[in-house]
């Protein structure tokens, strides 16, 4: 809730503020459809453009009206804030910085206010310093609430895409039937690794796959928090009705786990993904026969 509320009764400035904007609404939207802001924005109709434009003045004119011209989250605000936020955040899509943006929205201000200057010319000084005033928090404020929405929905944006690569990143591939693998690649997180732990559930399901590969050869580190949720996926797993093999254990990796003294005594391991679907198809009972020494070493 903002500290102060202002005054709205006629005469005073925020509802002379109000009045005006009402009364010019049309007359502001139509300034404002040439504005970059709009203009860059609607490019296939202007006609749109002053709807928008309508629809942002009539926001203002409802702050204004019940005196909470310095607050971004006034009622007012709310049926043009996402519509805004996207305006914004496509101009920002286009290439401009944050501060760019900042400005086209500033540059919205003074056509507003020379129209007010406009109507008050025969007012008294100090009544027209305190509506201009008044017109300008409010614009600010204007300015304020767009920028909170686009960095939210950028931000939103930004955290749906990273899901997104995580997910990418991480396929669960049929090796043969009734096994699958996921061939780790990068740091593993808290967040990516649900990631996996979900997909690779999923794909056993789908897949109906006894065994599940996890290959961390291209893991540079594991640390104790890695190795729980490396034992949570096996654990996971079995829940599935699949057992659970991890490849791909380095050196490095392997002294880490000891250092860590963590316990994987429960995890099948193999040293790399050729082994691992090896012991996976001999547990299914499938022979795998090396042609190059002429039939003579079968596993």
């Amino acid at each position: 809730m903002p500290e102060h509320v202002a005054d709205t009764t006629p005469g005073t400035p925020t509802g002379e503020v109000r009045d005006f904007l009402r009364g010019r609404r049309e007359q502001i939207a139509q300034r404002w459809a040439d504005e970059p802001l709009f203009r860059a924005v609607f490019t296939v109709s202007r006609d749109e453009a002053v709807e928008a434009g309508k629809a942002v003045v009539d926001a203002l004119a409802e702050v204004a009206d019940v005196g909470r011209v310095e607050d971004p989250d006034a009622a007012g605000f709310a049926g043009v804030r996402e519509q805004l936020g996207r305006m914004a955040a496509a101009r920002s899509r286009a290439g401009l910085s944050t501060g760019q943006v900042s400005s086209e929205l500033a540059g919205l201000r003074p056509p507003v206010e020379n129209m007010l200057l406009e109507q008050l010319r025969d007012a008294p000084t100090d009544h027209v310093r305190a509506c201009t005033t008044t017109l300008s928090v409010l614009m600010g404020t204007l300015r304020v609430l767009v920028m909170q929405t686009a960095l939210s929905e950028g931000q939103a944006l930004i955290d749906r895409q990273r899901l997104q690569l995580m997910e990418v990143a991480t396929p669960v591939i049929k090796l043969w039937d009734g096994i699958v693998a996921v061939p780790l690649i990068g740091t593993l997180d808290s967040a990516r690794s649900q990631v996996v732990m979900e997909t690779l559930l999923e794909s056993i399901v789908e897949q109906q796959a006894r065994y599940a590969i996890l290959d961390i050869t291209g893991v540079p580190t594991v640390d104790s928090l890695v190795a729980q949720h490396l034992m949570k996926t096996v654990q996971a797993a079995r829940l599935m009705g699949a057992e659970c093999i991890v490849s791909g254990i380095r050196p490095a990796i392997a002294q880490t786990i000891v250092h860590l003294g963590l316990d994987l005594g429960g995890v099948i391991t193999r040293a790399g993904l050729a082994d691992a679907l090896g012991y996976a198809l001999h547990k299914l009972g499938a022979g795998i026969v090396n042609t190059a020494s002429n039939g003579t070493d079968q596993r």
